[in-house]
C-alpha cells in the first residue's frame, strides 16, 4: 500500500493515523473498522467474485466501501497494519457450529505481534472489540462479551491449537501456524459455491453501532441496543433504502438466496412379511 492507499483507508474507517505501531493505535483501529466496514456476503448472491489479492480487497473494502467476511475483511485489515508498521500474521481457524467443527482454513484471524501477540478479528460478525492475549488462558473482559482461550492438543514445536470461547461458547480453533493470503483460497471458494456452505444459504450484512448491532438478514432489519431488540420485515424498496442507510452501500437490486433444495424422496416403506405357508 502507498501512503495514498493508507489516507484512503483510514478514511474509510474514520480513523487517524497512529502516531506508534502499538497497542493503543491497535484497539482504536479495530473498533473504527468493527464500527465503519460491515460483515456481508452480498457478493456471493450478487453473483460478483470474491477474489482474495490485496489489490481486489482495498478495491472492494476502499474504493466501492463495501464490506465482506472473514477473508476479505481480515485481509485487508493485516494489509493496513502491515503498512502501518505492525508485524502480522494470518492465521487459520475451524468454526464451531455446535460441537461440529468446519473445514480447515474456514476462517481467517490475525495475529499481531507487539510486546506480547495478540489476536485480531474483524472478520467474525460479532465477536471480540479489542485486540485478545494470545498467550492469556484466564477471562478477557470485552465490549462484546468475556473471551477465553484455551490450548487443544500437543502439537510439539509449533505448538497447540487454540480454542477460542466466547461467553462460554466455543467460537473456533486457531491454528499457531502462519499462512499467505493465497493458502486460504482453496477453502474461500469452496465457501463460496458449495451449496453445503452455510455463506450461500443465507444472506447477511450487520455492523457494530455505539450502543449495539445492526443487521439486515435478507429483508429482515434487526436492531439490537442493549438489551432491547426490533424486528422489522422490510420490502424490496425499504431493504434497499436499509442498505444505503445502516451500511453506506448502494444497490441496484437486492441479492436473492437460492431456494432451499427439494427434500430427498422418502424412502419405500419394507414389504410385509409372507404369510408363512399351511
Amino acid at each position: 500500500m502507498d501512503k495514498s492507499q493508507i489516507e484512503a483507508y483510514l478514511a474509510r474507517i474514520g480513523a487517524e493515523r497512529p502516531e506508534h505501531a502499538d497497542l493503543a493505535g491497535l484497539r482504536v483501529l479495530q473498533r473504527a473498522h468493527l464500527g465503519a466496514v460491515p460483515f456481508e456476503n452480498l457478493s456471493i448472491h450478487l453473483g460478483e467474485p470474491v477474489t482474495l489479492t490485496e489489490e481486489a480487497l482495498l478495491a472492494k473494502v476502499v474504493d466501492r466501501r463495501r464490506g465482506g467476511f472473514c477473508y476479505e475483511l481480515n485481509g485487508a485489515f493485516a494489509a493496513l497494519l502491515t503498512a502501518l508498521g505492525y508485524r502480522v500474521t494470518l492465521l487459520g481457524a475451524r468454526v464451531f457450529f455446535g460441537e461440529r467443527l468446519g473445514p480447515p482454513m474456514d476462517h481467517l484471524a490475525l495475529r499481531v505481534d507487539l510486546d506480547e501477540p495478540w489476536l485480531v478479528d474483524v472478520g467474525f460478525g460479532r465477536f471480540s472489540h479489542a485486540p485478545l492475549r494470545l498467550d492469556e488462558r484466564g477471562d478477557q473482559q470485552d465490549g462484546a462479551g468475556v473471551f477465553r482461550l484455551s490450548e487443544h492438543g500437543d502439537h510439539g514445536a509449533r505448538g497447540a491449537d487454540l480454542d477460542v470461547l466466547q461467553d462460554g461458547s466455543l467460537q473456533y480453533r486457531l491454528e499457531p501456524r502462519g499462512y499467505a493470503l493465497a493458502d486460504f483460497k482453496p477453502t474461500c471458494w469452496w465457501q463460496t459455491t458449495s451449496p453445503e456452505s452455510h455463506f450461500t444459504k443465507w444472506l447477511t450484512c450487520s455492523l457494530l453501532t455505539e450502543d449495539g448491532r445492526v443487521t439486515l438478514n435478507g429483508t429482515r432489519l434487526i436492531r439490537t441496543a442493549g438489551e432491547e431488540r426490533t424486528e422489522t420485515d422490510l420490502d424490496e424498496r425499504e431493504a434497499l433504502e436499509a442498505y444505503r442507510t445502516w451500511f453506506g452501500i448502494t444497490l441496484d437490486r437486492l441479492p436473492v438466496t437460492p431456494p432451499a433444495p427439494p427434500a430427498p424422496p422418502a424412502p419405500p416403506a419394507p414389504a410385509a412379511p409372507a404369510a408363512p405357508a399351511e
